[in-house]
């Protein structure tokens, strides 16, 4: 059995630690290796690698970073299907939406590429007589990443492109569930010419976790995640004095007026509530009907669509399955868990994925695409993440309620509306207290030039990934007020300054 090490210093180096957890392909079942999981002292390993590099690659000009990125984007391209290829059978999403994780993933690289630009500043001339102002924008130092495991490739890149493209030096620690792929990655970057010690991994859990949230070295901390994870990884890394990111949990709602057409919702909804088993924070799993109509064409139409979706591996099909298993054992038994309360709750179940199987794939880790109707808030289907494949039918009788319920969730990640009525679409969009909004868009995640993140005990942190506030996290400000007289000042001045 391959046991998988960390990278440290441009190399994968095996790692010393007792402790390991076992790697497995989601869509049978099987192990197919073991990855160590770092000590302290391993996780300072590589916070010291990078600490020493940040000496010299903060120096290096941005044009010459935005080389290195360039490199990488094309390594990235010459090994996509290689790629693909790993993510999919370690997740167990289906190749063609590992495709896609990865393409959104380039497209941050892509906007990395742009650093010179990126980091300009400001300068204004003549703020007072003969007095110039102008502002840099410099690297902090060590920064961390802290990656789920639902997006091994794409959620990592949010993170250390940008962090590294500034003039700063990463440690990343990535799921241990699907580790693999982001240690290619860390090989390409190092062909693509990105000095040692710049980028470094350490698989590991909690262990590993609080040593980057207390390593004085380590000047700021990116993660996605859970709720409860996010907050603990803003509060620890707050008080031991560093800049936090912390993007949490999401319950993102469709609204679907009776406007709306049909098919167009159903098209939508399939992808966005069972793509990816329902593994994205992104995914809509509950669609709110404004009008019973509403909700009885809907369900009809999804129980056909349903009934239709070829569900199996994510790699080494005839015809591509639309939807894989869930990444764990464990994960496939707290989703299953999930639909027993909503039946114990009383929501109406109309399609169940409980028992579900995949013939050849039996110790697959499958739950099937599973309905719900006569949801309601304070059943916990309704009002926890379950990040599965689980969509819930909420009825309402107007837009104003179905705004009031969004609003009144814990939760304000992404959510979206389907109308004919530009009226209702700017009402939505202007008074739904959520970071990313749809209109007429199912899934609507940022472009990687605009940024990241959700409202309310979706993030914690000032700024959000990727975009201008990737690029502000990353970096700090310095203001430089400049002054070259051609006289020698012959008074003293006691007074505040100002400009005249």
């Amino acid at each position: 059995m391959n046991k998988l090490g960390n990278f440290i210093n441009g190399k994968q180096v095996p790692s010393h630690s007792e402790r390991s957890s076992a790697v497995y392909n989601p869509a049978t079942g099987q192990q197919s290796l073991e990855v160590s999981l770092a000590s302290a002292d391993e996780t300072r390993d590589a916070i010291s690698a990078a600490h020493k590099a940040f000496l010299t690659w903060s120096q290096v000009t941005p044009l010459r970073r935005a080389h290195v990125m360039f490199r990488f984007k094309v390594m990235l391209e010459a090994n996509f299907d290689k790629l693909a290829e790993a993510i999919s059978l370690e997740h167990g999403k289906v190749l063609s939406d590992a495709k896609g994780e990865l393409t959104r993933g380039i497209e941050v690289v892509e906007f990395a590429c742009g650093i010179p630009h990126l980091l300009k500043g400001e300068h204004s001339q003549n703020v007072g007589r003969g007095v110039d102002s102008f502002s840099l924008m410099q690297p902090l130092g060590v920064c961390a990443g802290i990656s789920p495991f639902n997006f091994p490739v794409m959620v990592p890149m949010w993170m250390f492109p940008i962090a590294i493209a500034c003039g700063n030096t990463f440690v990343m620690k990535p799921s241990e569930k699907d580790p693999s792929v982001i240690m290619m990655v860390a090989e390409l970057l190092t062909q693509a010419g990105l000095p040692d010690g710049v980028f470094n991994i350490v698989n590991g859990d909690k262990e590993a976790v609080d040593i980057l949230l207390s390593d004085a070295r380590v000047q700021a901390v990116s993660f996605v995640g859970s709720t409860p994870i996010a907050e603990y990884i803003y509060a620890t890394g707050s008080k031991n004095g560093k800049r936090v990111q912390a993007l949490g949990g999401a319950k993102n709602h469709m609204v679907v007026m009776p406007d709306a057409d049909t098919e167009q919702v159903v098209s939508a909804l399939m992808g966005a509530a069972y793509g990816s088993a329902g593994e994205r924070c992104m995914a809509i799993s509950v669609a709110v009907c404004v009008g019973d109509e509403s909700a009885e064409k809907l369900i009809s139409h999804l129980k056909q669509e349903i009934a239709a979706m070829r569900v199996g591996p994510g790699t080494g099909f005839k015809e591509e399955p639309h939807m894989g298993p869930l990444v764990s054992k464990e994960h496939a038994q707290k989703v299953r868990s999930y639909i027993d309360a909503g039946v114990a709750q009383g929501a109406s179940l109309l399609i169940d994925g409980r028992d579900f199987t995949v013939t050849g794939n039996e110790q697959g880790y499958f739950v099937g695409p599973t309905l719900f109707d006569q949801v309601k808030p304070g059943m916990r289907i309704y009002d926890e993440e379950i990040f599965g494949p689980v969509l819930s039918i909420v009825r309402v009788g107007s837009f104003e309620e179905a705004l009031n319920l969004i609003n009144a969730h814990e939760y304000g990640n992404g959510t979206t509306i389907f109308t004919t009525s530009g009226e209702y679409a700017r009402a939505f969009s202007d008074e739904v207290q959520v970071g990313m909004v749809g209109i007429n868009v199912p899934i609507p995640v940022p472009m990687a030039f605009h940024s990241f993140g959700g409202w309310k005990r979706s993030v914690f942190g000032p700024l959000n990934m990727h975009g201008q506030d990737g690029v502000r996290f990353y970096t700090r400000m310095k203001t430089v007020t400049a002054r070259w007289p051609k006289n020698d000042i012959s008074s003293h001045s006691f007074s505040m300054p100002t400009m005249k």
